[in-house]
């Protein structure tokens, strides 16, 4: 194990076949709080930079994905001159870390994922849901607000609408409906499912993969044309890799490629 996931208290992580699998585990619902923010922002940072990590999955240990913010950290925020900016600029943080990781996060989503713990999810690349989980903005319940940008980015205007303003759960099979989700399984089959598919990743070329995910990234808000032009220059870039050439060699010779991330 990496010395910097040995002290974890909130998040265990485990490494094989270059697939990291990312737990939350904060008892009883996966709360996030200041020490649970901090944690992410250290293992998502350190698996950035670990060269046999390729793919992560990312689920919560027992009935929750993450039911949002732990909101016992905050009755006094508004009152403390600065604590409001210090407390934002570390969910930001948190959510960043995962989001702006260079290699691909799936989310197993096993159960509740509520305000915080929903645009968590929603920060991964891939979102695979359990037959019982569901997502939910509840954030008009407690008079707070948030979320909405990342929202957008998996649902269309009237259902991101519709899950702000009434706070609505959609339901794992409500979100394959609607396309927010890749898939949705039996709660046995979640977790197969996810590293299924963290490793196929895994076995493709490492740059090539980082480059399509920088893409997904940077070309989110670009004009097709610029967004396309960018994209060229990463093929050009990867062409003069040693793993481009040996995964060109491997298909002309019809054999698996073997891939040194170089």
């Amino acid at each position: 194990m990496h010395e910097a996931f040995q002290d974890l208290q909130r998040f265990r992580v485990n490494v094989e076949e270059h697939v990291a699998t990312v737990t939350m585990q904060a008892p009883p619902v996966n709360a996030q709080d200041r020490l649970f923010r901090e944690e992410i922002v250290r293992v998502f940072d350190t698996l950035n930079d670990l060269p046999e990590v390729r793919a992560i999955v990312l689920t919560g240990d027992g009935r929750a994905f993450s039911a949002g913010a732990d909101l016992r950290e905050r009755p006094n925020l508004a009152e403390v001159p600065g604590a409001y900016p210090r407390h934002n600029r570390l969910v930001r943080a948190s959510f960043d870390a995962v989001l702006e990781c260079g290699k691909p996060v799936i989310a197993a989503v096993n159960g509740a994922a509520i305000g915080a713990g929903c645009v968590l999810a929603l920060c991964c690349d891939i979102l695979i849901v359990s037959e019982n989980a569901f997502l939910a903005m509840t954030e008009v319940d407690v008079g707070l607000a948030g979320g909405v940008r990342h929202v957008l980015r998996f649902f269309g205007q009237s259902d991101a609408r519709l899950m702000i303003y009434t706070a609505k759960r959609i339901t794992g099979p409500e979100l394959l409906r609607m396309n927010a989700a890749s898939a949705c399984v039996a709660p046995e089959a979640l977790l197969p499912e996810a590293l299924g598919i963290a490793r196929q990743i895994a076995a493709k070329s490492p740059l090539a993969v980082q480059a399509a995910k920088r893409s997904f990234g940077l070309t989110e808000e670009m004009p097709l044309r610029d967004g396309y032009r960018y994209e060229q220059t990463q093929t050009v870039a990867l062409s003069r890799t040693e793993d481009t050439r040996e995964a060109q060699r491997a298909f002309a010779e019809k054999r698996r490629p073997t891939f040194n991330g170089r």
